[in-house]
């Protein structure tokens, strides 16, 4: 089920997480990448030291796709995608029992997530060839055949319907979906699931979906492991043999979406609700994934608020003050510009205190940037702690698609502590002077008095 704080601010260090999915190794694997003639885009890294293989298929047809007044869709897809496949030639169909017990049977896993960019499925098996071979066969049904059967769909509705009530008693929930609606506006990023968008969506709205964003030649497939490029190339032609046609035949581009529009102005919310500590968040709009300034963008994080008990924000908010357990900053940058969001828990009565020392702390940040010294601790705890982060196939491979999804350079794990050593404070200062606003931030406080 789609969560109710946006997939793009549900992380306290939303940034760091993202540079920790994309992290330096010293003499990382080198990543090998082909385009297929069907137009899909591969990207291999070849882990021979275990016998086994981890997939990551990518589809432009994320949250941002789904259509305004059927928001949920592509998340109630995802799931559904599980649960049953199609009768196709001699093969007889699978319900979702039968398909969950064929990948226990193999020792094999494949699943579908959504994000608000993409539409992901992954895939994981043993590389002994019969095992193998059998895993890819079933994922490519499971690709191309999705049942999406109505009842089973029924029945999700009903349990979607029950958590949506239940998130409301939240007071996360109820700052989060609001934080999200003033922070993004229209943008399909701060679009949100109600009941009224969940009783829009049928079966037959997420085939009509699929079919329109499903395709070999709009593909990204990411793969680590025990394989060469001949095996990842035919294994990958296997997988996307048998998905629909019509939309590489119809070479049609998908419509452009609208970029997140900045801030006008400065907004001030004060949410009443019943709860023993206040919510607090702070933000507005901050920048895409391409932008030139991330890694700039990521240190000054990580000092400012995202290095947890040496950031500059616990430093004054908890150490000195008192006012929260934890404070967090981060940036979520991805296809368009993800939310800069500052957050805490406080106690109703210090609410407007926190927020104050908040506000400070960011504008003394933003005019004077980083110290030398604080610099120097961000690059050493940064670059010492990335390596640990890429110790499996799984962790790899999660880098290496968000490597094929935003165009990054292959090179890009390799080169990753350089581009870290390199930023002075100026550097930093300057960035942030460019990305934030605190003039026009939206600034929420739940469960406070005025």
């Amino acid at each position: 089920m789609r969560r109710f704080f946006h997939p793009l601010a549900r992380s306290p260090l939303v940034l760091l997480a993202l540079a920790l999915h994309l992290l330096p190794a010293q003499a990382a694997a080198p990543i090998e990448h082909w385009q297929q003639p069907s137009g899909a885009r591969v990207y291999l890294v070849r882990s021979p030291s275990i016998p086994m293989l981890d997939v990551q298929i990518d589809f432009d047809a994320g949250l941002r796709r789904e259509p305004r007044q059927k928001v949920g869709l592509v998340s109630a897809m995802a799931e559904l995608m599980g649960k049953g496949i199609q009768a196709g030639g001699t093969e007889p169909p699978l319900d979702e029992n039968q398909v969950s017990e064929a990948w226990v049977d193999l020792g094999a896993s494949f699943g579908a997530s959504a994000s608000a960019d993409r539409l992901s499925f992954s895939m994981r098996s043993l590389t002994e060839p019969d095992l193998l071979l059998k895993a890819v066969a079933l994922a490519a049904r499971q690709l191309a055949d999705p049942a999406f059967p109505d009842p089973v769909w029924q029945r999700v509705r009903q349990r979607y319907a029950a958590d949506l009530k239940e998130s409301y008693t939240r007071p996360t929930s109820v700052a989060g979906r609001q934080f999200v609606k003033a922070v993004y506006g229209d943008h399909p990023y701060g679009h949100e699931m109600t009941e009224a968008t969940l009783q829009q969506i049928s079966t037959e709205d997420m085939r009509r979906f699929y079919r329109d964003h499903v395709g070999a030649c709009r593909a990204r497939v990411s793969l680590v492991g025990a394989i060469d490029r001949q095996q990842a190339d035919a294994l990958v032609r296997q997988l996307l043999a048998r998905l629909p046609e019509q939309v590489c035949r119809a070479a049609q581009a998908l419509q452009p979406v609208p970029e997140v529009k900045p801030l006008e102005q400065e907004a001030q919310l004060r949410i009443p609700f019943k709860a023993a500590q206040a919510q607090v968040l702070i933000g507005q709009p901050g920048f895409k994934r391409s932008d030139p300034d991330f890694f700039a963008m990521t240190v000054g994080n990580y000092i400012l608020g995202g290095g947890g008990f040496t950031s500059r924000l616990t430093r004054q908010v908890r150490e000195l003050r008192g006012l929260s357990y934890s404070v967090y900053s981060g940036f979520s940058p991805g296809l368009h510009a993800g939310s800069f969001t500052i957050g805490l828990r406080t106690r109703p009565d210090q609410a407007n205190q926190a927020v104050t020392v908040v506000r400070e702390v960011l504008r003394e940040f933003l005019a004077q940037g980083p110290s030398e010294d604080e610099l120097s601790q961000a690059k050493q705890s940064l670059i010492g702690g990335f390596v640990l982060r890429l110790d499996s196939n799984a962790r790899l491979l999660e880098n290496v698609a968000n490597i094929a999804w935003h165009d990054l350079p292959l090179d890009y794990l390799n080169t990753w502590t350089a581009q870290v050593e390199k930023l002075s404070t100026a550097d930093i200062r300057a960035a942030f002077a460019r990305k934030l606003q605190p003039e026009r931030m939206v600034t929420l406080v739940l469960g406070a008095g005025s």
